[in-house]
């Protein structure tokens, strides 16, 4: 079952966690991987979970199941951090000097998966953002290698250049989280 925004969720700033939250009720509370020094500052004041945000969230819900293979807790995790990357953070330059170009052109839009070959790893991400030449994208896989000392988690964000995102072979189902 999937979880379906209503007009008590908000967003929050977790104090001891020092993360992102959002409050989906009195009993249940949502924490995502983002820290202060990613968020926009009104991440970090108590605000509503607006009807342009349950609109994203909506549509991911709607999106995810088509394209990977999910538990129905993975989509919902998926598509809440989804959405914060989308609202909340701070817009970042791209990095793409960490991933291989792609050698073939692709359609970008928000709520695709590609994947990115970083040091010969394929790393599958989600877009949450899209603009005319780079990609602000969610890390999929349990992690993303970028340097030696230096790796994104999962649901981690990077913002990437079109020319990094490498299409899905069509003969496999993804299967991630």
């Amino acid at each position: 079952m999937l979880l379906m925004p209503n007009k008590d969720w908000q967003w929050e700033f977790n104090e001891c966690y020092k993360q992102l939250s959002i409050s989906l009720g009195p009993d249940m509370e949502f924490l995502t991987p983002y820290k202060s020094k990613s968020l926009i500052p009104d991440a970090l004041i108590t605000s509503e979970f607006s009807v342009e945000h349950a609109k994203f969230y909506i549509h991911m819900l709607e999106t995810l199941p088509k394209i990977v293979n999910m538990s129905d807790a993975a989509i919902v995790q998926t598509a809440l951090n989804a959405t914060a990357s989308h609202f909340l953070l701070k817009p970042q330059m791209p990095k793409s000097w960490f991933f291989e170009i792609s050698q073939e052109c692709v359609y970008c839009e928000v709520g695709k998966l590609f994947l990115l070959n970083a040091s010969g790893n394929n790393v599958l991400v989600l877009v949450v953002e899209n603009s005319l030449q780079a990609a602000l994208v969610m890390v999929l896989s349990k992690e993303c290698p970028l340097t030696e000392t230096k790796v994104l988690q999962q649901f981690e964000t990077i913002k990437v250049m079109h020319n990094r995102l490498n299409p899905l072979k069509k003969i496999a189902q993804v299967v991630a989280a």
